[in-house]
């Protein structure tokens, strides 16, 4: 049985402010396999964690090593170890699915979808960020085929600093950009609305107050995770609910008992853990099946690069119950490029599932070696932390 020889990260810079992080392993007998831990604005931190990963994982065969990168919740690696565990978690997916022939997601389940409906998280291909660029956006995504539209509006609200900004204005303008929005896109048109945990509880139900008559689908993430607020949450999705909207989160969530947690107590009408950090496809294939059994809309968070994108497209042809898969879109021709343009098509608002075995791409590294790492300027890095 083969050995894994190699654990290899590469960190690739596509704008001012983006960089994504990709991991391939290779095995001593010429496989190769891929994932993604891109956690913008941290790849110092994540190369180390590759750099740690590689010492518990190199002369294993791939069925042990997986063994040694189960998720632990209270890792003192937090967030940064659990992204290259779940990237090389992805990467060891892709070489036994290329051994066994077969794409990802029948690796996955036998019963898969041979399409993932997906909607257009359009906030990083937005410039100018005035209410009619995003309304320009907007319509520029519904042009190219999808159906749905979600957008992070609220540029520069912290609940922390709202002593010393003027977080009131700010999220007027956010509220105008999305009123700008619904009105490019239409009434018929879902539109969701992520807030990053930018907001406290009482700014977080006057805005889904205020947002009564847009007939935004979901707000996602007002406020924070930490388990103190999940009373807090729970209130909020109530709020929601009265104002003719669904509340959404977890997409920073690593382990099935965090998913289990939030569930059973009734915080989201909508869960989208990453498979970025949740343990690859095996921690978001539990994950599915913990909001199928609570009937709770499961909707992977995929923000990033194109390693990702494929991997949740694979994920999501095979979990249990799907509702939508986010992608992010029109940021950086890059995405495509990276990948020499192996990515599946949009048709009718879904994502045609790859039928090639394995991931179905891999990273162009001739690419990717032109686009090397620069730090995020100091303006955008709390930004950035804040997702």
């Amino acid at each position: 049985m083969s050995t894994i020889a190699a654990v290899e990260a590469f960190c690739v810079n596509v704008s001012p402010k983006t960089h994504w992080t990709f991991l391939r392993i290779r095995t001593d007998a010429g496989e190769s396999g891929w994932g993604e831990c891109s956690l913008n604005s941290w790849e110092p931190m994540l190369i180390a964690a590759v750099e740690m990963l590689r010492g518990d994982l190199v002369g294993r065969s791939t069925q042990t090593a997986l063994g040694a990168l189960a998720i632990v919740l209270h890792s003192p690696g937090g967030t940064v170890m659990h992204a290259a565990r779940s990237a090389a978690e992805q990467a060891i997916t892709d070489i036994e699915a290329q051994r066994a022939g077969r794409p990802l997601h029948a690796m996955l389940r036998a019963e898969s979808r041979a399409a993932v409906p997906a909607y257009a998280n359009i906030n990083r291909g937005i410039a100018e960020r005035s209410p009619e660029g995003f309304a320009q956006a907007a319509r520029a995504a519904v042009d190219a085929g999808y159906r749905n539209v979600k957008i992070a509006p609220f540029d520069g609200v912290v609940s922390v600093d709202a002593a010393s900004t003027p977080i009131d204005d700010r999220i007027a303008r956010g509220v105008d950009r999305i009123r700008a929005v619904r009105a490019a896109i239409g009434n018929h048109r879902s539109l969701m609305v992520d807030c990053h945990w930018r907001f406290d509880a009482g700014r977080a139900e006057a805005l889904m107050r205020t947002l009564r008559d847009v007939g935004l689908y979901w707000i996602e993430c007002p406020i924070s995770e930490h388990p103190a607020q999940f009373s807090a949450i729970g209130r909020l999705r109530a709020i929601a609910r009265e104002n003719g909207m669904r509340l959404a989160g977890g997409e920073a969530i690593v382990a099935v008992e965090q998913a289990e947690s939030m569930c059973a107590a009734e915080l989201y009408d909508v869960l989208m853990p990453d498979i970025k950090y949740a343990g690859g496809y095996r921690g978001m294939m539990a994950m599915s099946r913990v909001c199928a059994l609570n009937g709770v809309a499961f909707s992977p968070h995929n923000p990033s690069g194109p390693i990702a994108h494929l991997a949740s497209v694979h994920l999501s042809a095979a979990a249990p119950a799907l509702l939508w898969l986010e992608h992010q879109w029109a940021e950086t021709p890059r995405f495509d490029a990276l990948v020499g343009g192996h990515l599946p098509a949009l048709v009718d608002g879904a994502f045609a599932v790859p039928e090639e075995p394995g991931l179905g791409a891999t990273l162009d590294l001739a690419l990717a070696a032109t686009l090397p790492y620069r730090p995020v300027p100091k303006e955008a890095l709390l930004d950035e932390r804040l997702g």
